[in-house]
C-alpha cells in the first residue's frame, strides 16, 4: 500500500507579537478575562508586506529543509487558507512559483479552521492514487486582516502564521505499523454556517468583510463533533485512545481541547497546546503546534499522532498518522 509519509515540517510566524495587554488598549478587555475564557496570552500579527503568501513560502522552505528535499521533488502544492492574497489566482500557484516548482499542480483549499485536515486528506488521496509523489501541504493565514478590532468577542482570539508538511509517497504493509497517514475523516454541516462566518465576499457585498461568531454555539458543537469524529477514526483503525502518543488539535480554545479530551478519555498531558503563544491561527494551527512539539522533543519518529479540527461551515475532521 502507498502511504503518505511526513518527511518534513516547517513553520513561519510574523515578527510582531501582540499580547493581551496590547489588545486591552484597543478594546474593553483584560489579560485575565482573555486567559480565563480562552487560554490565550499572545498572538502574532502580520505587518505590512507580510502576507498569507509570504508566510506560506517561508514555512514551506523550512519544511523542505527539514525533509532534505528540494523544489524538484514536489509535484503538488495544496494550500489551506481562508485569507488568500487575492480572490484569484490561487495563492498556492504564487507559492509554487516563489519556490521554483515548475511541474505538477497547485491549488487552494478552503475549509476555515479544518483546512489543514482537509488538505492532508486531499493530498493523501492523490498520493495513494498515484497522482502525486511529493506534496507540500500548507496552512497559512492572516486572520488579522478580517477581524473587527472593535469586537472583543472575536479580535482577542485570532493570530497569523503558517505551517507546512512535506508528504512523500512510500510503500507500506497496509497496517497500523506503517509510517505515514493511516486514516482520514472529513465532515461538514452547512446548516450552521451563521454560527461562524465572514459577513462579506465578492459575490454578495463586493467586500472582504469581517469575522462573526456565536462563541457559545461554536463551543457546544465543537466538543461534540470533534469527539465523535475522533471516535470514528479510532474505531476504523481498530485503536484505543490509550494507543495515541500525541494529540495535535486545532488551537481554538483551551476549554474545547480539554472538553474533547475528557469526552474521549484521553490524558490531557498528551495534548499539544500552543494556543497561549499563537492564539487561533485557523488552518495554520495544527502544523504550528506539531512543529513546536517536534522542536521541544515531545514528538518523535515512530509515534502515533492524532490531528483534529473544526471550523466555520461547520467543517470538521481528523487525521491519524504514524510520524
Amino acid at each position: 500500500m502507498i502511504r503518505s509519509v511526513i518527511k518534513g515540517v516547517g513553520t513561519a510566524l510574523p515578527t510582531r507579537v501582540m499580547t493581551n495587554a496590547d489588545i486591552s488598549k484597543i478594546v474593553d478587555t483584560s489579560h485575565e478575562w482573555i486567559v480565563e475564557r480562552t487560554g490565550i496570552h499572545a498572538r502574532h500579527i502580520a505587518a505590512e508586506g507580510e502576507t498569507t503568501r509570504s508566510l506560506a513560502v517561508a514555512a514551506s522552505r523550512n519544511a523542505l529543509d527539514d525533509a532534505g528535499m528540494t523544489a524538484a521533488d514536489i509535484d503538488l502544492v495544496v494550500l489551506a487558507t481562508s485569507t488568500p492574497d487575492n480572490t484569484f489566482p490561487a495563492t498556492a500557484t504564487m507559492v509554487q512559483a516563489d519556490l521554483g516548482i515548475t511541474r505538477g499542480a497547485a491549488f487552494d483549499l478552503q475549509a476555515v479552521c479544518s483546512g489543514f485536515i482537509y488538505a492532508l486528506s486531499t493530498a493523501d488521496a492523490l498520493i495513494r492514487t498515484g497522482q502525486a509523489k511529493g506534496v507540500l501541504v500548507i496552512g497559512s493565514e492572516t486572520f488579522s486582516r478580517i477581524l473587527d478590532w472593535t469586537d472583543r468577542a472575536t479580535c482577542v482570539l485570532f493570530g497569523d502564521g503558517a505551517g507546512a508538511f512535506v508528504l512523500s509517497a512510500e510503500l507500506g504493509q497496509g497496517n497500523n505499523n506503517d509510517q505515514g497517514i493511516l486514516r482520514n475523516k472529513m465532515r461538514s454541516d452547512g446548516r450552521y454556517k451563521d454560527k461562524l462566518y465572514v459577513d462579506g465576499g465578492p459575490s454578495t457585498t463586493k467586500t472582504v468583510g469581517h469575522l462573526r461568531m456565536e462563541g457559545r454555539e461554536v463551543f457546544k458543537h465543537a466538543v461534540t463533533n470533534l469527539a465523535s469524529i475522533v471516535d470514528e477514526v479510532l474505531i476504523e483503525a481498530n485503536m484505543k485512545p490509550s494507543e495515541i502518543d500525541w494529540v495535535v488539535p486545532h488551537q481554538a480554545n483551551r476549554r474545547i481541547l480539554e472538553g474533547v479530551a475528557k469526552k474521549l478519555g484521553i490524558d490531557e498531558n498528551k495534548i499539544v497546546m500552543t494556543l497561549a503563544q499563537h492564539g487561533n491561527t485557523s488552518a495554520a494551527s495544527i502544523p504550528l503546534a506539531f512543529d513546536a512539539a517536534l522542536k521541544d522533543g515531545r514528538i518523535k519518529r515512530g509515534q502515533m499522532i492524532l490531528m483534529e479540527a473544526m471550523g466555520g461551515g461547520f467543517t470538521w475532521g481528523a487525521t491519524l498518522a504514524r510520524y
